[in-house]
């Protein structure tokens, strides 16, 4: 039982530094528009959001992959 209410308090401040921070968490991606386009959802604290970036395997153009963190325009103290 202490197991479990140690993991839910660290979620809970988990999330409380997302919601303080704006940042998200990545969740997911997938190619787009011919593999030329890459798309990012990131978790943050306030629901799902999304990115898009230009793809390239070499990454002298655009990403390789996902950022793993990324900065949500939407700041609670905004």
């Amino acid at each position: 039982m202490k197991f479990f209410v140690r993991l839910v308090g660290l979620l809970v401040l988990i999330w409380l530094a997302l919601l303080v921070t704006g940042y998200g968490v990545l969740a997911g991606s997938h190619k787009n528009v011919a593999g030329m386009g890459l798309q990012c959802q990131y978790l943050t604290a306030r629901g799902m959001t999304t990115a898009q970036y230009l793809h390239s395997d070499s990454g002298i153009v655009g990403v390789t992959d996902c950022p793993l963190l990324k900065k949500s325009s939407e700041v609670i103290d905004n």
